[in-house]
Order: structure tokens, then C-alpha cells, then sequence
């Protein structure tokens, strides 16, 4: 597990990065990490990033795998992994609200130390108040996800830019 100050120097790496001019500076991370952070991908994909609903998680996960498609066809694996990440956030921020009417999964506070690092860190997990609409949500981002994982030429580009630049 990395820590804070690891994580924080991963922030750092995005910051004031065009990564369509730069890919090479591009770094894959972990899940879901650069998200909101690797410009100009997040001001493009993030107004399409919506949840609430299962119809509105269709539109928006559908239309957010259409821009995963045309980065693909211009040859911006960076802007594919990053569709691909806010697929794969959906997916996640729709099955915590499934499982946690209020997006919470534990009970009390991050320390502060502890603050942008995933884990408990001790606390114990809320129960679980299942919305099936949510859920449903959720389901609808996984498609779309699990398509652009497994996207041949996607793998192709991942494996080229892991070879790269690590």
C-alpha cells in the first residue's frame, strides 16, 4: 500500500501536465489513480460523469465509452485510459452508493494523516442499505468498463506504453 507522501508525489506528477502534448509524462497508476487529476481528459470526460440513475448512468457511461472509442481512433492512449478509468469510477461510485445511501462505507472520520489513501484505517465498515437503483447504475458502467478493458487495441496501446515508459 502506498503512502500519503507517495500518493501526494503521484498528484504532484499531474499537476500543470498537458498530457495530450505529453503522453510520455503520462503514468498509469493504480485503479483509479489521475482521474481527476490528468488534464485535459478530466475537463473533457468529467461533465459526462453522471450516476443517479440507471438511465442517466447509461447515457453517460455510454457516451463517456464513445470518447473512449474516438481516443482510440486518434491514436491518445491517454485519453482511452482515462475514459477507461471514469468507466471503471462509475462503476465504483455506483456500488458505494448501492451498498451506503450516503457514499460513507465507514464509520468516523479519516485521521488527517490518513486522508487520500483508501482503506478503513481502523474504522469499523457502515452496514450495508442496499438501492437496487444504484446498483443498477453500477451494472451499466460495468458493461461499458469491462468492453474498454478488454478492448484489443486498448491492450495493444497499454502494453506499448507500460514498454515505453514504464
Amino acid at each position: 500500500m502506498k503512502t500519503q507522501e507517495e500518493r501526494a508525489h503521484y498528484r504532484a506528477r499531474f499537476d500543470g501536465i498537458d498530457f495530450r502534448r505529453e503522453p510520455e509524462k503520462y503514468r498509469i497508476g493504480r485503479g483509479e489513480e489521475g482521474v481527476l487529476s490528468a488534464e485535459p481528459y478530466k475537463s473533457e470526460i468529467l461533465p459526462c460523469w453522471k450516476f443517479k440513475t440507471p438511465n442517466v448512468a447509461e447515457t453517460s457511461a455510454k457516451k463517456i465509452y464513445e470518447m473512449f472509442l474516438d481516443y482510440l481512433k486518434n491514436d491518445d492512449f491517454v485519453g482511452a485510459d482515462m475514459a477507461r478509468k471514469f468507466l471503471q469510477m462509475g462503476y465504483t461510485r455506483s456500488r458505494r452508493y448501492a451498498n451506503h445511501a450516503s457514499g460513507k462505507k465507514y464509520d468516523g472520520d479519516v485521521p488527517e494523516h490518513l486522508r487520500g489513501i483508501s482503506g478503513a484505517h481502523g474504522r469499523a465498515e457502515l452496514p450495508k442499505e442496499i438501492d437496487e437503483e444504484k446498483a443498477e447504475s453500477a451494472r451499466r458502467f460495468l458493461v461499458y468498463y469491462q468492453q474498454a478493458k478488454e478492448n484489443q487495441q486498448y491492450k495493444a496501446m497499454l502494453k506499448i506504453h507500460k514498454e515505453k515508459y514504464g
